[in-house]
């Protein structure tokens, strides 16, 4: 499992894209990349500090005034070129993303890749449909209209499950509605938001547009959040990190978008196509070694199909194929470090004490493994509602199983945590179906399957899993700012109602 992307060359003069070049981060202290599927380090960089962030904001508040006065159309045809760069550069952005995360090629060959270059192809033609109430004379005397403006400069935080899909949520919307960003990715996967910053400068998008910082939370994160030049922030990652960078943009009266954790609930009801189900679950909780926070972690299956269901998932899993992420035969890579296959088998083995390991729970020990962060498909049933592995965010290849008798209990089950991002309903019952889309409180209600995403619709969650959309144009009216503007169409110097305030009626 050699390199298959050249970082250090790709990278020499630095990780921090700031005004159209890289460059070198000024925090005293590096990190090292590490590809998780074999422990080698990829690339030890300087990691952006406070300095790189004020640099970063400026090259993006100066770039602001052109950007924001281009027309439409012109910022359009920028993204569709952007749109057509990233298509001809996708098997580089493929091998960078597998090597960063561990993620099978097949993967992000297949889903990480084209789902960015069609987020563009999205987003270059939104940059033209802006839209607002229509034009009228509202109050009789005065024509009112509706002026959507770019809010200035936005400053973004991504996590490190899907770098290069993150980065184009978080950049495109913003761009295309004239504002410009400063994204932090994770400092764990800096290369394909760095790559997709020089795309862009490729494309034509001006120097200062788009500019990337690669440092700790704790230094550029929260620096970033906290600037007095950014007037948003949208932040994808834990609940508890989102709970800090509300606390930090608050204090600047911010516009804040989170995109926080899940725990989404699969739920079979007893009419459902079982094999359908099976294969959903098992995609549904492995994709991406379930470091997703869609992923389908938690299945209530109605008692009739419960066993089968369990069993049936069990083998389909055990079917599954861990590997070299490069090898087009991969299945599952390692999960993104040593510490956080850790942190996973931690939950698992504490639930050896109140619940029953079907199939995994360990590390493989297959040749070519060990090295790796890898960590087996794991199947755990017999846990209680309100244990730790029914209720935590998991972020890895593990799926509960729980049995439920009525449908109200059912849907009970699944509203029954913190979050709400995501879930799915399994039945062949229109009614059935159309109930649990009502009440299940969650972003997104997937009918017959699981995970699937499209540029057109909002992606977002209820409760602890944050507010706000990333794609869409729901997201893009997020990046807007709605002004209202109002004419008086009289030219009488006194108006009537000005009695109110001095002198009689008229």
């Amino acid at each position: 499992m050699g390199n298959r992307f050249p970082a250090r060359d790709r990278f020499a003069d630095g990780a921090q894209f700031i005004d159209g070049r890289l460059r070198p981060g000024t925090s005293g202290r590096t990190h090292a990349v590490v590809n998780p599927a074999t422990g080698d380090e990829l690339l030890t960089y300087e990691l952006a500090g406070a300095a790189d962030v004020d640099a970063a904001v400026a090259a993006a508040l100066a770039a602001f005034p052109g950007w924001a006065g281009a027309t439409p159309g012109e910022r359009s045809d920028a993204l569709h070129r952007f749109a057509a760069v990233l298509a001809e550069r996708a098997a580089e952005f493929a091998a960078a993303e597998s090597l960063q995360c561990g993620k099978p090629i097949k993967l992000s060959t297949e889903f990480d890749v084209p789902g960015t270059v069609d987020n563009a192809a999205f987003f270059a033609g939104a940059a033209r449909h802006l839209e607002g109430a229509s034009a009228g004379e509202y109050s009789g005397d005065h024509t009112s209209y509706v002026r959507r403006e770019p809010i200035g400069v936005v400053g973004s935080i991504a996590p490190w499950n899907y770098p290069l899909q993150m980065a184009a949520w978080k950049i495109l919307p913003a761009v295309a509605a004239g504002n410009t960003i400063v994204l932090k990715p994770s400092e764990l996967t800096p290369f394909t938001s760095l790559m997709f910053a020089q795309a862009a400068q490729e494309a034509g998008i001006p120097d200062g547009v788009i500019n990337i910082v690669n440092g700790a939370g704790a230094d550029a994160g929260e620096r970033l959040v906290g600037h007095p030049d950014v007037v948003m922030t949208s932040f994808t990652g834990s609940t508890a990190v989102g709970k800090r960078v509300a606390e930090i943009a608050t204090a600047t009266v911010k516009r804040l978008h989170l995109e926080l954790g899940g725990k989404a609930p699969f739920l079979v009801f007893d009419d459902a196509d079982l094999e359908a189900a099976v294969q959903g679950a098992v995609a549904g909780a492995l994709i991406n070694t379930g470091q997703d926070c869609t992923a389908a972690t938690r299945a209530y299956v109605q008692r009739p199909l419960y066993d089968a269901f369990v069993s049936s998932v069990a083998a389909l899993m055990e079917t599954v194929r861990l590997g070299d992420p490069f090898a087009p035969s991969t299945d599952m890579g390692p999960l993104i470090s040593y510490a956080h296959r850790d942190r996973v088998a931690g939950i698992v083995d504490r639930a050896r004490g109140y619940a029953r390991v079907v199939t995994g729970g360990a590390a493989p020990d297959g040749a070519g493994l060990a090295d790796g962060a890898y960590y087996r498909p794991t199947l755990v049933v017999d846990a209680a509602q309100d244990s730790e592995i029914v209720q935590s965010e998991i972020f890895g290849p593990v799926l509960v199983v729980l049995p439920f008798d009525s449908d109200d209990e059912g849907i009970r089950l699944a509203n029954d945590t913190p979050y709400g991002l995501a879930a799915s309903v399994w039945s062949r019952d229109v009614y059935r179906t159309g109930r649990a889309t009502r009440d299940i409180k969650a972003g997104c209600v997937w009918v017959n399957d699981h995970i699937p995403i499209i540029s057109e619709m909002p992606h977002g969650g209820y409760k602890s899993s944050g507010y706000g959309k990333d794609m869409s144009a729901y997201s893009f009216e997020e990046y807007t700012q709605v002004k209202h503007v109002m004419y008086d169409n009289t030219a009488v110097a006194r108006k009537d109602w000005h009695r109110t305030i001095f002198g009689d009626r008229l």
